[in-house]
């Protein structure tokens, strides 16, 4: 079985990126073999096609409710049949795979299409295509057009796999707005040594970007009546933080997850500003505060708590509710905090609650009456013993996100990565307004934080012909209470994406739906029962209507001798 062509064309317009990985494979046996199609894609992007050519046929993948296609399937297949073709391989990707069993001297075309919205993080975007053809590809090349109308700031390419003789492989054009990134390794750059055929091309293929900002009230642009507001202003003060580390030291943390902590713990408290105020609470069933009230992060403070940091063992239960109910009660004593300051509660553990209350349900109430919209949470969850799923409902309840610390060499980097993101909010209580009677379907316009490096994104549908799009934009930032206003001319936005030779003509459209599809799935996640289901309903209906296999849909792929397998998006939570 050979793979004689792998082409990955991605298209990344206004930070959409829309990715098409094409492998062609032929069969150069006397017998008939099994093809296997076999990408990572990133977990954050949606499929939105897939098909198979073979023999001269077409086989292609239909998106339909997931119920509806797990029913067809089931009594479509003989149990014990293929399992699920999607699954999650690591922290930022999940694998596609696919085989199909083609004749003696045939071909077969395997073609995946996946869309995803680039997140600006630490002052950039990533965009992530995983190269691992596992054998040499006469023709393989990936081809990274992008073109942002605000200018591109900077633009860098990153492998895991580079030599210099691939090097020469890589080219890259690029001018104001548009950049051209072509990767196409000739069979004898893609060897590992002259003498046997193994190939290079085994790692991540990165690309890393930021655009121009020029206008404070952000950047509109307008396609088809669809449009999206980008928001990250430059060069605000940092608001001063108030933080509550919450560690898990309970025996599940034992050995190298409790050193990867404690690693992570030091390079954080270095990272602490003069003007913020911190304080740790350690817990197993027992739960131990450090100090009884926040402590201002002088040099003293921070070398002290470094030193206790040093001493963190791991053994005994886990009281997860216990210990964040003492951190809201020193958050709920320590006032006055400082006037325009973030007081955040960062919880990492490893387990189920197993002392104290256990009942996951009773946990989230308690702690959602207790926090009552003041403080932020964020739960990192270490491993895979842990409720994902009820980290991530407590974090989305109480203003913050829930993450999955991998249990990789790296965990002491991913906790500082984390860390980082959310270590310099420059702006508080965001609101982002715009005509209510002209606007529809406006995606979610208000944010409680906002972090340096990081952007907010609007999308809605301009619902009556306007000529001038009017946006206001209200925080707080450490200094004032700020207002921006900005005016978009609706024709003049228009004529920005007109005649773009590689635009797909309705990405802010789709911008729009991958948008609220993803923040519908989310609000899903911490609503009562009868939101959630009429969230959900919202987001299938999006779902179907823009093809996109999400945690709601399932992709039907067909075969030839009526074969059919499903194709299903997993979730962090499982």
């Amino acid at each position: 079985i050979e793979i004689y062509s792998l082409h990955v064309d991605c298209k990344v317009t206004s930070r959409f990126a829309h990715t098409v990985i094409t492998s062609r494979i032929v069969n150069r046996a006397n017998e008939s073999r099994e093809a296997t199609f076999e990408v990572e894609i990133p977990k954050t992007a949606f499929i939105t096609n897939f098909s198979m050519l073979v023999d001269g046929e077409v086989y292609p993948g239909i998106i339909k409710e997931k119920a509806a296609a797990q029913n067809e399937y089931d009594t479509a297949v003989l149990q014990g049949q293929s399992a699920g073709l999607i699954k999650i391989t690591d922290r930022k990707l999940e694998r596609f795979h696919v085989s199909v069993s083609i004749a003696a001297a045939s071909k077969v075309t395997f073609e995946l299409t996946y869309e995803e919205l680039l997140k600006r993080q630490l002052g950039k975007y990533e965009l992530l295509i995983k190269v691992q053809p596992k054998q040499l590809v006469k023709h393989f090349q990936i081809d990274v057009h992008i073109f942002e109308p605000q200018g591109i700031q900077f633009l860098e390419t990153d492998s895991t796999f580079m030599t210099n003789e691939l090097t020469e492989a890589l080219t890259k054009v690029q001018n104001e707005t548009k950049a051209h990134i072509l990767f196409k390794p000739t069979l004898d750059q893609q060897k590992k040594d002259s003498e046997l055929d193994e190939t290079l091309l085994n790692g991540d293929f990165v690309v890393r970007y930021d655009v121009k900002r020029e206008a404070t009230a952000g950047d509109i642009q307008i396609v088809n009546g669809y449009f999206v507001h980008y928001f990250a202003p430059q060069e605000m003060p940092v608001l001063p933080k108030n933080v509550i580390f919450v560690i898990d030291r309970s025996g599940s943390m034992t050995g190298r997850k409790i050193e990867q902590t404690r690693d992570a713990l030091l390079r954080i408290l270095q990272d602490l500003r003069p003007e913020d105020h911190f304080n740790f609470i350690t817990f197993n069933n027992k739960v131990v505060e450090w100090k009884s009230s926040l402590l201002p992060a002088t040099e003293e403070n921070v070398a002290s708590a470094a030193a206790l940091v040093q001493t963190l063992t791991a053994r005994g239960g886990t009281d997860i509710s216990g210990a964040l109910l003492a951190a809201v009660a020193v958050l709920d004593t320590a006032q006055p905090l400082p006037e325009r300051s973030v007081s955040m509660i960062i919880l990492l553990t490893d387990g189920q609650p197993t002392a104290g209350e256990r009942s996951v349900e009773v946990i989230q109430e308690n702690i959602q009456k207790a926090i009552n919209g003041k403080y932020a949470l964020f739960c990192l969850g270490f491993g895979f013993d842990v409720s994902y799923k009820f980290l991530e409902k407590m974090a989305l309840s109480n203003g913050g996100i829930a993450r999955r610390i991998y249990e990789n060499a790296d965990a002491a980097l991913q906790l500082q990565g984390f860390y980082q993101e959310v270590a310099t909010p420059i702006l508080m209580q965001i609101e982002m307004q715009y005509p209510e009677n002209s606007i529809e379907g406006l995606t979610k316009n208000n944010f409680k934080l906002l972090f340096e490096g990081s952007e907010i994104t609007v999308s809605g549908k301009i619902s009556n012909e306007m000529d001038v799009l009017p946006v206001e934009i209200k925080a707080q930032s450490h200094t004032s209470n700020l207002t921006l206003k900005e005016e978009a001319n609706v024709k003049e936005k228009e004529q920005v994406f007109q005649n773009q030779r590689y635009i797909f003509g309705n990405f802010i459209e789709r911008l729009w739906a991958y948008l609220n599809i993803q923040q519908l799935l989310e609000e899903a996640i911490s609503a009562q029962e009868e939101d959630q289901k009429a969230l959900e309903a919202q987001a299938l209906d999006l779902s179907l209507r823009y093809s996109f296999v999400t945690p709601l849909t399932s992709m039907v792929v067909t075969k030839p001798q009526q074969q059919e397998e499903l194709a299903n998006k997993p979730t962090e939570a499982g």
